[in-house]
């Protein structure tokens, strides 16, 4: 009888093992899904692991972090500058999203070049 049960809690653990395993490798996260803590976080992560030495394009980010939080975009002669806000920080508890709350990913023509408190900056001299 105790043979019996300890097979099947070992085998009701091997499966459990399996099953988050499985889900830990294959299940990508889906950021408008989050709580906002955990969205904060995850967006966060994504943006200190950005690099100049790996190019990155407007496409790739949206695919992985989601819509922006806030957006801005202009045209200065023949390029296309665009900065996105993903929410990094909370400040306040008021429902509303602002820049302070923010960290900015400044692309020009759809790729990265910016990124971090001063892109806002960097996107004001354009234009």
């Amino acid at each position: 009888m105790f043979k019996k049960v300890f097979r099947y809690l070992i085998l009701g653990l091997g499966v459990y093992a399996l099953i988050a395993t499985l889900v830990i490798n294959f299940y990508k996260d889906d950021p408008q899904a989050m709580i906002w803590q955990d969205r904060e976080a995850f967006n966060k992560r994504y943006i200190a692991k950005l690099s100049i030495a790996t190019p990155t394009n407007l496409n790739t980010v949206l695919e992985y972090l989601g819509s922006p939080d806030l957006t801005f975009a202009k045209r200065d002669k023949e390029e296309v500058w665009q900065i996105i806000f993903y929410r990094t920080q909370h400040i306040k508890s008021d429902g509303i999203t602002t820049m302070d709350e923010c960290t900015g990913l400044l692309f020009r023509n759809g790729q990265l070049i910016f990124w971090g408190p001063n892109a806002l900056d960097a996107f004001e001299q354009r234009g």
